[in-house]
């Protein structure tokens, strides 16, 4: 079967992994409200269209921290890849560089941040993790990243605890024993007694000022995932990070807050170009990635898509996930009259008043 868009990986990927997986990567918070409202939103955003506009060329490029990406869109820190292709991380890496876009390495990658970047040399990538309880281990990861050559440090603060994931429970998930933490290994004694959480969340005393730490002992650009509110943007600005990802965790940690679409437009104007800002979250079109650049996104990354991609046929699966997305983004920009990317605007959009 031809894969035409991306719910035709969704669909592929649910009848191919196990309940259990497909659960996992699929799960949202409590009743998955803000999970589901993150592609919901996008449907309450109309697109203004210009007619008669010479579109006979059209340039996806951008540039992200100073590094152009063939087009805007770049991949999410997630868990677990190995759960969807025996290559696990390594193919995500060589999908991303392929297409010439950013992966963001889960701290909790089922490959090592070595085999990654082994994989794929030549790959533009972040590193996602938290500041745990331990600093010292938190500073031996960020000089490892630092010295393979990772370009930003993506400090996820959405998650001092772990959000109530109903089926994760109801199946009492756990990492199948024949993978590992594996940026972790020598760091504990046995793999088989290790509460995930331990590496998932943040040091639940994690203030702004582990930021201002995380600046002393690195030189890397700082990018803040998690952020909703224009209050923390503000902030994030004032301590001096690189760029925000506004990110609701997929809707899988606080049930019941704003879409990452209806939160990206206070945090754009909050920020006034002074960062960078990033959106995630129920990204599945590219008419999806026009309207987000066009609220102010200078990029938007992707999560369980790849994971799709990756059930499907590895790294090639990725790249398919990662081309669609590319060309239905041309095509909505070039039939909504622009060019390249520097003339995606807010005159694009209207809210649906339904």
């Amino acid at each position: 079967m031809a894969m035409v868009c991306l719910t035709d990986f969704e669909k592929y990927a649910k009848e191919h992994l196990s309940k259990t997986a497909w659960d996992y990567f699929s799960a949202g918070a409590d009743e998955c409200c803000t999970r589901d409202d993150n592609l919901l939103a996008y449907k309450r955003i109309c697109l203004r269209p210009r007619v008669l506009r010479d579109v006979s060329e059209s340039d996806t490029r951008t540039t992200v921290q100073g590094t152009e990406f063939s087009f805007p869109v770049g991949i999410s820190p997630s868990a677990y890849h190995c759960l969807a292709w025996h290559e696990g991380e390594t193919a995500t890496a060589r999908a991303a560089e392929a297409l010439s876009t950013c992966y963001i390495t889960s701290t909790t990658s089922t490959c090592s941040v070595e085999e990654i970047v082994a994989a794929a040399p030549n790959g533009y990538r972040w590193f996602q993790m938290v500041v745990y309880q331990d600093r010292r281990l938190t500073e031996q990861i960020v000089r490892r990243v630092e010295a393979l050559g990772y370009k930003a440090l993506v400090l996820t603060v959405d998650m001092p605890y772990l959000g109530k994931r109903h089926n994760n429970i109801r199946n009492q998930f756990k990492l199948p024993p024949h993978l590992q933490f594996k940026n972790f290994n020598g760091l504990q004694k046995k793999q088989a007694t290790v509460d995930p959480k331990t590496y998932i969340t943040s040091d639940p005393s994690t203030t702004w000022k582990e930021v201002h730490w995380l600046q002393s002992i690195t030189s890397l650009p700082i990018i803040i995932k998690g952020i909703l509110t224009k209050e923390d943007a503000v902030l994030a600005v004032e301590h001096g990070v690189q760029g925000i990802i506004v990110s609701n965790h997929g809707g899988r940690q606080l049930d019941g807050t704003l879409a990452t679409i209806d939160a990206l437009t206070e945090i754009v104007d909050a920020v006034k170009g002074r960062i960078e800002v990033y959106l995630d979250g129920g990204i599945r079109t590219g008419s999806d990635v026009l309207k987000a650049l066009a609220l102010g996104a200078k990029c938007v990354f992707i999560g369980r898509p790849v994971v799709w991609g990756l059930v499907y046929k590895g790294q090639e699966g990725v790249r398919e996930v990662l081309q669609i997305l590319k060309d239905e983004f041309r095509l909505a920009m070039t039939l909504s009259g622009c060019r390249n990317v520097a003339e995606i605007n807010r005159n694009l959009i209207q809210f649906s008043k339904l």
